[in-house]
């Protein structure tokens, strides 16, 4: 073989050569993939009412609002007389959240032209502790006013509410609402007001 022959076939070997080593490349060149995937679900809460603590439902408008038995005087109320209710909340089955009940005022139905005691009546709310009675001095406050009408700046605080466990119901709470006419100076006689106090739950 000539000089010139060897040449080329040395040229057309090295070539084969770098073909044969980028070949090896490619096929070395493997791929595959991963996925990751998350399913994200919506959880519920939902707070019902009751006065004697057995029986739960919702009351969700000011229309509707739970009526409380306070003692048996309610149509009957006499000047510097207190009495008392007790309200439970707790959050229904099937919610999967704690979170925070808050009072958020009170406010009085009246009718056009018609008067009301709601000036001379003032309320406490306490907190009951578990096992325990609605009555004076029982439990920590959690909102309080002077009248039936406002509720005192710095007298609120949040309560707690826990979810039950596996969609069950949460364990209750019970506050206590003390009602306090005024002296014979302020609360007249044959008035009738109606208040309904407002407490929002908050999730979280």
């Amino acid at each position: 073989m000539s000089g010139k022959n060897l040449r080329k076939v040395r040229a057309i070997l090295a070539g084969g050569l770098v073909l044969g080593v980028g070949a090896a490349v490619t096929l070395a060149a493997w791929n595959d993939s991963e996925f990751a995937q998350g399913t994200f679900t919506a959880g519920s809460f939902n707070v019902q009412g009751s006065n004697n603590g057995t029986d739960y439902a919702d009351h969700e408008a000011a229309g509707g609002g739970l009526k409380l038995t306070f003692g048996n005087v309610t149509d009957n109320l006499s000047a510097n007389e207190t009495v008392y209710a007790s309200y439970w909340l707790r959050l229904a089955k099937g919610s999967t959240t704690g979170g925070t009940l808050q009072p958020a005022g009170v406010t009085v139905a009246e009718a056009a032209g018609v008067s009301d005691n709601a000036d001379a009546i003032s309320y406490v709310i306490n907190q009951v502790p578990a096992g325990g009675s609605c009555g004076p001095g029982v439990g920590t406050q959690v909102a309080s006013g002077t009248d039936l009408r406002s509720q005192t700046a710095g007298t609120v605080r949040g309560v707690p509410l826990v979810a039950g466990a596996n969609g069950a119901e949460g364990p209750a709470v019970q506050l206590c609402i003390a009602v306090t006419a005024g002296d014979e100076t302020a609360f007249d006689q044959g008035l009738s007001t109606t208040a309904t106090w407002q407490f929002d739950a908050v999730s979280g």
